[in-house]
Order: C-alpha cells, then sequence, then structure tokens
C-alpha cells in the first residue's frame, strides 16, 4: 500500500516506531525534539560521572538541550544502503522520557547494529532502560534482519551495564577509550541473532504486551535504495 503521508513517502524512516504496551519507540519530529532535549536539560546522571564519550550533557540547561538539538539535527540525513543512524524517541505513557539509538556501518555486509541510549533522571530506575532495549533489539532483528548488536558501557556506568546483562548481552571485552582526557575501561556487549531468539519469549514476557511495529517495512526496503548519503 502506498504511503498516505507525504513525508513518510518521502523519507520512510520518519515512519518507524515500535510499542509495546506503555512503552514505544518513535521516530523524534521537531516537536518530540524539543521536549527531549529541555528534558536532557534538566539532567541526565550525577554531576560526579559521564556516561558518554563526548561530554556533551556537561554545561546549563540550555547548553545541554543546544547539543541535544545539533546532534539530532545532524543525525536526520544520516540513512544510506551503507550505513544509517536511526535516533528514536522513548515514551513512557505517551511522554518523552529518553532517545534509543540504533547505528550501523558497512550495513549489507555486516548487519551489525550498535545502540545508544539515554534517559531523563525521573525516568530512571523503573524499568524503562530494560524494556526500551528489548523494542530496540526487536526491532533491529525481527524488523530489519540484523545479525548481531553491540553495546557498550564504561566500568563506571553501572546502570548501563546492569540493562546490557540483564537483556542477555554476552561480554565481548573491555577497552580503554579517552574520556575528558583520561583512559577508562570500556566495557563490551553483544547479541547474535540465535541468542536474541533464544531469549525472545523472556522479552516479550519483560515487556508485558505484544509488540507492534510501524513503518519498518519501508525503512528496511528503502535501505536498499540508497535513499540518502
Amino acid at each position: 500500500m502506498p504511503h498516505t503521508d507525504a513525508l513518510a513517502r518521502l523519507w520512510p524512516a520518519s515512519a518507524v516506531s515500535v510499542r509495546a504496551g506503555d512503552l514505544e519507540l518513535r521516530w523524534i519530529d521537531d516537536e518530540l525534539l524539543v521536549q527531549l532535549a529541555e528534558l536532557a536539560g534538566r539532567g541526565i546522571h550525577d554531576p560526579g560521572m559521564m556516561p558518554f564519550e563526548h561530554p556533551w550533557s556537561r554545561g546549563t540547561a540550555d547548553e545541554v538541550a543546544r547539543s541535544v538539538l545539533a546532534f539530532q539535527w545532524g543525525a536526520r540525513h544520516r540513512i544510506s544502503s551503507e550505513s544509517f543512524v536511526l535516533e528514536l524517541a522513548v515514551l513512557h505513557d505517551g511522554i518523552p522520557a529518553g532517545v534509543q539509538g540504533l547505528t550501523a556501518n558497512e550495513w549489507p555486509v555486516l548487519r551489525r547494529v550498535t545502540t545508544g541510549s539515554w534517559l531523563g533522571r525521573a525516568h530512571q530506575g523503573r524499568g524503562v532502560g530494560t524494556r526500551m532495549r528489548m523494542l530496540a533489539l526487536h526491532l533491529a532483528f525481527a524488523g530489519l534482519g540484523a545479525r548481531e548488536a553491540a553495546s557498550g558501557a564504561f566500568v563506571d556506568n553501572g546502570p548501563s551495564n546492569a540493562v546490557s546483562r540483564r537483556v542477555g548481552y554476552e561480554s565481548d571485552g573491555a577497552f580503554h577509550v579517552a574520556r575528558e582526557g583520561v583512559a577508562v575501561l570500556h566495557n563490551r556487549f553483544l547479541m547474535s541473532r540465535e541468542r536474541w531468539e533464544s531469549l525472545r519469549g523472556d522479552h516479550i514476557a519483560t515487556l508485558g504486551a505484544p509488540i507492534e511495529m510501524q513503518g519498518v517495512e519501508a525503512f528496511r526496503a528503502s535501505l536498499a535504495k540508497n535513499v540518502g548519503s
């Protein structure tokens, strides 16, 4: 069936969403982006820690919000047959809670996605991080046909490491990454398609509702058509 929405027809990524019950991952339009930027400005982590390789979350509320705007505007066009950056808003009970991203390089050959995410502090510690990662994996494997999914976190980022282990990733070693002028160990995690399939039932039980995807088939087809650069 042809798209009835002009933007979705021209840019299929704009119609992507995946939902399970009260949790949804959805393309970030400008209205959502402003809400997410202001959410990030209110804080993502304790001032004494830094979970990101690039410290974009430091600064005043407006400075952090502008960093979110700049990154997301710059990421939107990065979709082609060879690589893509798909940034999705996390909505919990319809309220913007954070961002879940999927990035792929040499996609036709590797079929590997790398996930990255953040949650506003008010939404942390409620199981949202675990469930949104499960939704992202369902999108990657069931929706896009990925072969494997990678993730990572600095060793001192306890919550992120815990989410990866809880979801069922396997450890793939650790390596040093420069963070604010210091070499810090960064854990790497890997989920193969076979392992995801073995855990799929557990993930659905944790999500607590059937998974619904929209716009994914058209987006997957667009990756083979070199829709951007």
